[in-house]
Parts: structure tokens; C-alpha cells; sequence
């Protein structure tokens, strides 16, 4: 595992260079994939530098979600009406600091940009799955993963299913997004170097004007999408302190945030590097999201029908990160996916307040007051969705600990280098550097916090400003800019 958080060196332009091209893609996961491809279709020449021996990174390792959204042809076929306005209204309700030209670009491009994937050879299946799981179990094409049917959004923002997946079952879909990619890639007859780790960025005065690796350098302006940083503890501990314990990374080794760094050598600035998304589903089955969602003061928090990287986020600002999930037996399942562990069940509950250590009384009053307004189909409190509110009276009841530590707690990286909607890294003071572009978990775009992430934003976002980037790059370049 890669550790540090020293920026490397800017070096100086070489006597000559072993190698050139109009853009330098490094990076080949999501958004470099889309970065190069753009570029070439633009005209460019494009070489794209990867570290590893292949083609992926995280982005293969996910289940094929983009959020996207406008009126796509699946949202379309499957009877869901969408329009960019509430797709900006939504993307701007969840965001702590909405970036609104970029989030406005995306909203109005999203169609087009479905579009566009599905000429690279994806394929979307016309469907949709009505379940609230955390990906579809089979090759729908179309689901919910996100809060658009959850208060306070549902007010702020007309809801619509926006996670589009690739038509392959379950959680195969990250690598047959990359699978298909690499092979529009080859068809373009964009080079590839594999085995290449740059370390350095290439100036000419303010300007970046290619990368040196060991043993060789390259000309051209440059994309970086080289990754987060999941899987580098010492910036873990710097930036998002919540991912340095009790979590297990989501990515891949070179996640290391070198992609981040090499910005900031050039000057960059970041943006939402405290940033992360973290998860501990206790759903599928949907049933579990009858129950109710406590902290060790026995009050509840957070709507028990969020999206399950919005209930992360709300326990771990929990005091000692300690909530338990409560269910009664008529609403009693096992999790399918082993995250959250069952702790046991009582006759009473009374008896179960006094085992998890809550103060005398608290749960049973939440209880109380819960399953008052749940016989009516309504929770006044935290704006539960009526489809998942029921009154929770049939003894005996059970708790499962929602506590990091106890459960199993997953997650990434969201922020990254400050970038402008055509993917132009900035400085502090907004200015462009010139050369250098950014794109996917080593920028920073629209995914800010776990609270408002939806599942399929990071290949959604990837995608939309790798391709951005890529041509923007391109255009640049061949202008001799």
C-alpha cells in the first residue's frame, strides 16, 4: 500500500523527449478511458499511460451504475418521466457547495451523453427494477439509488429513477464498462503504455507541457484520472480522518492519490478533500427498512428509507458512531450482504433498552411515539416514505449494531483537484493551468459527501468530464495554445 503525502517535484523540459503525443491520458480507469477516447475523436493523437499491467482500476471493480438522467431512452421506455430541471434540482438539493455550472452542464448534456456511451458499445437494458436494493440482482437497467424519494428532497425536487446500469447481471457491470471501453480504444488505435508510473510533471514556465516516468518522458498536454486516494492511509489521515479507521477501502493499490499530487505540484488546488463515501447496507431485504434507526440515546436520526450511503454518514456524526437498527419480528430478516451484524432479541422492549445500555425509558418512547404515527402511514418526525412505515408492535424484537467497528463499513475518496466544467485544472485563485486537465476520483466535480451521493455518480461523472476534458485538451492543443 502506497503511503506519503509529498507533492512531487515540477521538473524542467528535457533536451528532447522519448516520447509525444497531442494529449497525455494517465490513467485507465473510467475517465481516462473516456478522456482519450474523446480526444481522439476530436482528431488528437493520445497516449494513455497506466501504471498497473491493464486496463480498469476501481472503475471495474464497481457494479456498472451511471446516474444520469433528463428523459434517457431508458427512463423513456420504462414509463419514468425526468427532465434536466429536476435533475438539477435534485443534484443541487444534495450538494453541500453545488457547483452550479458543472452541475448544470451535466444535468443538460446527460441524455446526450447516454447517448454517446451506447455509440462506444455499451448497452442498457430497457427495463427497470422497482426494488430497493443496493444494485439490481439481474440486468435491469434502470433503478433508484439515490434520496429522490426521500424527505427532505422529495419535497425539493420532482423524483425520478436515475441509475442506469449496464446490461450484465448483478455487480459484474464496473468490468464490463471497462471491458468495452478498452476495446473502443483499441479500435481508435489509441497507444497504450502499460507498466508506466509518472512521477512527474513537465513545465515550461507556468505551463505543463508533458510527464517523465522513470526512464522516459512524453510530450502533450496532459489528463490526469489517475484515482482517488483510498488506499493511502497518510492522506486518509490528513483529509477524511472518518476513512483512517474502522473501514475497509474500496479500490484498487495505485488509488494512492498520485494523481492528486502531481496537480498540486504545478500548483493545483483541491476541493472536498474531506470528502468520502462510506456504506454499511443493511438492505437488501427490503423489508429491514420497516425498522427504526436509533443512536445509544435511543432517538432516531435519520429517515430509515435512505439511501444506504446517507445512513452511513448520519451514524458515524452519531456521538461514538454507535446506532443500532430495531426491528420487531413481524419485520425480522437476515441482511443479505454481511455488513451489519445481529446482536439478539427480547420479549420486551424494555428489556432491550436496558441490554444496549440506553437511558431508561428512551427507547420505549420512541417506540411509543413511532408506532403512533406509523398506524396512520406517517412519520411527522423525520419524513420516513409511507411505503416503509409501519407500526413495530409485534414482539419479540431484535437490533442489529449499526456501529463502525462492530459493522462492516466500505468506502472511497471524493475530492480532489479543483477543475473547471471542460475538466482545466485551477489554482487557489481560479486561474487555469494552462496543460493540465483533471478528471474522475482525482478531480473534484459533483460528488461532495456520502450524504448525497447516488450510486453510479462516480462512473456518471467520470465519464461526462473525462470526455469533457479529453476534447477540451485536444482543441487546445491542436490550436497550439
Amino acid at each position: 500500500m502506497a503511503v506519503g503525502t509529498e507533492v512531487p517535484q515540477l521538473v524542467s523540459s528535457p533536451r528532447w523527449w522519448d516520447d509525444a503525443a497531442d494529449v497525455l491520458v494517465v490513467g485507465f480507469g473510467i475517465a481516462g478511458a473516456c478522456a482519450a477516447i474523446s480526444a481522439a475523436e476530436a482528431g488528437a493523437e493520445v497516449l494513455i499511460l497506466e501504471r498497473t499491467g491493464a486496463a480498469g482500476g476501481a472503475s471495474a471493480l464497481s457494479a456498472g451504475h451511471f446516474y444520469l438522467g433528463g428523459g434517457t431512452p431508458v427512463q423513456q421506455a420504462t414509463g419514468h418521466a425526468d427532465s434536466v430541471d429536476a435533475m438539477r434540482d435534485y443534484l443541487t438539493a444534495v450538494s453541500p457547495e453545488p457547483d452550479h455550472v458543472k452541475i448544470d452542464a451535466y444535468c443538460a448534456g446527460s441524455v446526450a451523453h447516454f447517448t454517446w456511451l451506447e455509440a462506444q458499445g455499451l448497452t442498457f437494458e430497457r427495463s427497470f427494477y422497482p426494488g430497493k436494493a443496493v444494485v439490481q440482482p439481474g440486468t435491469e437497467g434502470l433503478m433508484w439509488t439515490g434520496n429522490e424519494k426521500v424527505s427532505p428532497y422529495l419535497e425539493q425536487a420532482r423524483p425520478a429513477p436515475r441509475g442506469h446500469k449496464v446490461n450484465v447481471p448483478a455487480e459484474r457491470g464496473g468490468n464490463e464498462v471497462m471491458r468495452v471501453l478498452a476495446a473502443r480504444v483499441r479500435e481508435l488505435g489509441i497507444r497504450v503504455r502499460y507498466e508506466t508510473k509518472v512521477d512527474h510533471l513537465v513545465a515550461d514556465g507556468d505551463r505543463v507541457v508533458g510527464v517523465s516516468w522513470p526512464g522516459g518522458t512524453a510530450s502533450g498536454a496532459v489528463v490526469l484520472a489517475a484515482g482517488g486516494y483510498v488506499m493511502n492511509p497518510d492522506m486518509l489521515a490528513a483529509y477524511t480522518s472518518r476513512l483512517a479507521s474502522h473501514f475497509v477501502p474500496l479500490g484498487v493499490p495505485s488509488d494512492d492519490g498520485l494523481g492528486i499530487r502531481l496537480g498540486q505540484s504545478a500548483g493545483a488546488a483541491t476541493a472536498h478533500m474531506a470528502g468520502a463515501f462510506l456504506t454499511a447496507s443493511f438492505y437488501p431485504p427490503a423489508v429491514l427498512l420497516h425498522g427504526i434507526i436509533v443512536n445509544k440515546a435511543g432517538r432516531r436520526f435519520v429517515a430509515e428509507d435512505s439511501y444506504h450511503g446517507r445512513t452511513a454518514g448520519e451514524v458515524v456524526a452519531q456521538p461514538d458512531s454507535t446506532a443500532y437498527l430495531i426491528v420487531d419480528s413481524e419485520h425480522m430478516a437476515w441482511p443479505e450482504l454481511p455488513m451489519v451484524k445481529f446482536i439478539d432479541g427480547w420479549e420486551t422492549v424494555a428489556l432491550m433498552e436496558a441490554a444496549l445500555d440506553m437511558p431508561v425509558g428512551a427507547l420505549q418512547e420512541t417506540l411509543a411515539n413511532y408506532n403512533v404515527a406509523a398506524a396512520d402511514e406517517h412519520d411527522p418526525e423525520l419524513g420516513k416514505h409511507p411505503d416503509w412505515v409501519t407500526p413495530l408492535t409485534q414482539g419479540p424484537w431484535g437490533a442489529f449494531d449499526l456501529t463502525p467497528g462492530t459493522a462492516t463499513y466500505v468506502g472511497f475518496t471524493l475530492g480532489g483537484l479543483s477543475t473547471s466544467v471542460d475538466g482545466e485544472v485551477l489554482r487557489a485563485d481560479g486561474s487555469t493551468i494552462e496543460g493540465l486537465y483533471a478528471a474522475g476520483a482525482c478531480a473534484s466535480n459533483i460528488a461532495q459527501d456520502t450524504g448525497g451521493y447516488s450510486s453510479g455518480t462516480c462512473l456518471g461523472e467520470g465519464s461526462f468530464f473525462g470526455r469533457s476534458a479529453g476534447a477540451h485538451a485536444a482543441l487546445r492543443r491542436q490550436e497550439g495554445d
